[in-house]
C-alpha cells in the first residue's frame, strides 16, 4: 500500500504526493480485480454461448475452444511475470494490424487482463463446484445455492473494489509557505485558514484525514471532506492546519 511523498526540490515548503495504481499497490489490486470481475463476467457468458452452440453443431471444436482459453489465460499470466513485457508483447504483435500499447497503457492493460484471469478461474471454479455437489448430492437440500450466491455476489463486490480503489486514489501537494492544500484530479485549492479541524485514523501504510472546515455566517466551504495520504504528509498537513488555527 505504497505510495509517493516527497519535498519538491524547487521549493522546500512544498510536500507533494501521489497515490494511484502505479504506486499503491491495495489500488492497482482493487482496480484489477474490480475490473477483472466484469470482463471476467461478460468472457464466460460469451464464451459458454459459443462452447453451447459448438457441441450442438460440431462437437469436435469445443476441445479447441477450452484449449484456446487455456492458452489465452497463460499467455496472460506468462505475459505480466515476464521481465519485459513490452518487448514480448511487440514480438507477438509484430505481424498483425494493430499497435501494442506501452507505458501506463501497457500496465492498465496487463492489470485488467490479469485481473479477468484470475477472478475467470474464481468464477469457472465456483460454477463446477455447484455443478458437482449438484450431482453427487452432497450438500443436499441447499445444492449448489451456495456456490451460486458467491458469483452472483461478486458483481456488488466488484464495484466495492472499484469504489474503493477511487477512494484511496490522490495526488496533491501541500504548500506551508501559502498555507494551501492543492489537490490533483479534480483539481482543487484549499486554504488552510478554512480548515477549522482535522482528525485522522491510520490504516497500515495510509491515514484518512477528515477535513472540518469553518462555516463563517453559517456559509458552506467547498472542499474535500476526506482524503488519503501518507503517514507524513499527514502529520504535515495537521501541523500546518495547527498553526493557521
Amino acid at each position: 500500500m505504497g505510495a509517493n511523498a516527497a519535498v519538491n526540490p524547487d521549493d522546500s515548503d512544498t510536500i507533494q504526493w501521489r497515490r494511484d495504481a502505479s504506486t499503491s499497490t491495495a489500488v492497482r489490486l482493487c482496480w484489477s480485480l474490480g475490473v477483472g470481475t466484469f470482463f471476467a463476467a461478460i468472457s464466460i457468458v460469451a464464451f459458454w454461448r459459443v462452447y453451447d452452440l459448438s457441441g450442438q453443431a460440431l462437437p469436435w471444436l469445443q476441445p479447441v475452444l477450452l484449449a484456446l482459453a487455456a492458452a489465452v489465460a497463460v499467455t496472460v499470466l506468462a505475459l505480466a511475470t515476464t521481465g519485459n513485457t513490452k518487448g514480448t508483447l511487440e514480438t507477438l504483435t509484430r505481424r498483425l494490424p494493430v499497435s501494442s500499447p506501452s507505458g501506463t497503457a501497457l500496465v492498465r492493460a496487463m492489470d485488467a487482463a490479469v485481473g479477468t484471469v484470475v477472478m475467470g478461474v474464481v468464477i469457472v471454479g465456483l460454477l463446477l463446484g455447484g455443478r458437482l455437489v449438484t450431482r453427487t448430492g452432497a450438500l443436499d437440500p441447499v445444492g449448489a445455492t451456495p456456490f451460486t450466491g458467491a458469483v452472483a455476489l461478486l458483481i456488488p463486490l466488484a464495484l466495492v473494489a472499484l469504489v474503493f480503489s477511487s477512494f484511496l486514489r490522490s495526488a496533491g501537494a501541500l504548500d506551508r509557505d501559502d498555507a494551501t492544500l492543492y489537490l490533483f484530479d479534480p483539481e482543487q485549492a484549499v486554504d488552510l485558514a478554512t480548515i477549522d479541524a482535522v482528525s485522522s485514523r491510520q490504516f497500515g501504510g495510509v491515514v484518512v484525514l477528515k477535513l472540518r472546515y469553518a462555516q463563517p455566517d453559517g456559509r458552506y466551504v467547498p472542499g474535500p471532506r476526506r482524503i488519503v495520504v501518507p503517514p507524513s504528509v499527514a502529520a504535515e498537513i495537521e501541523r500546518a492546519v495547527a498553526s493557521e488555527s
